[in-house]
């Protein structure tokens, strides 16, 4: 049975490696490599900055409490994603992808998960809840984001799924807590 699932792992592996690659050959098209390096660089914090200031904007003296909770929901997410991150010690793609074009440097040494994707789905998830109207630009820059981790050749498909669940639950709890309260 141990062996069974070591091997299903290893094709996954393999498979995962591949899509990687294929993905990662959209990045030889110069318009298509700037609209995903620009998504990459929004992730880093300036566009939801930006999606925060817009529901500060629309909603007035109602938005700083939830703005405080996601930018709690975010500060742990960053120690929750560090911790994954260093335990498990996945190298990126760019160490093990023969092929691979590197768009974009990494942010740092490990892959698993991807933070990015922890909090395009934290912050889109909130912002959905408290200033739906955002959704429109939350939501395409999310899905942007999260894609552009893989075409840019920094992480694997796993890497993102993964940090998009870390995600969902960080922005869930938050919004169970908040409601609860």
């Amino acid at each position: 049975m141990r062996r069974q699932r070591r091997k299903m792992l290893q094709r996954y592996l393999l498979w995962e490696n591949d899509f990687t690659l294929t993905v990662n050959r959209i990045s030889v098209m110069p318009p298509l490599r700037w609209v995903f390096a620009t998504a990459s660089r929004l992730g880093n914090w300036s566009g939801w900055a930006l999606l925060l200031l817009l529901m500060l904007g629309m909603l007035g003296r109602r938005a700083v409490l939830p703005i405080g909770w996601m930018l709690l929901t975010a500060a742990i997410g960053i120690g929750l994603y560090w911790s994954i991150k260093h335990l498990a010690a996945r190298p990126r793609p760019g160490a093990t992808c023969c092929g691979l074009r590197l768009s974009e440097p990494p942010l740092d040494r490990f892959s698993f998960p991807s933070g990015h994707a922890l909090h395009a789905v934290n912050f889109t998830l909130q912002i959905l809840y408290f200033a739906p109207r955002l959704g429109w630009i939350a939501i395409p820059l999310a899905l942007l984001i999260m894609a552009s981790r893989l075409v840019l050749g920094l992480h694997y498909l796993s890497d993102v799924v993964i940090g998009a669940v870390l995600g969902v639950l960080l922005a869930t709890s938050s919004l169970a807590l908040q409601v609860g309260l």
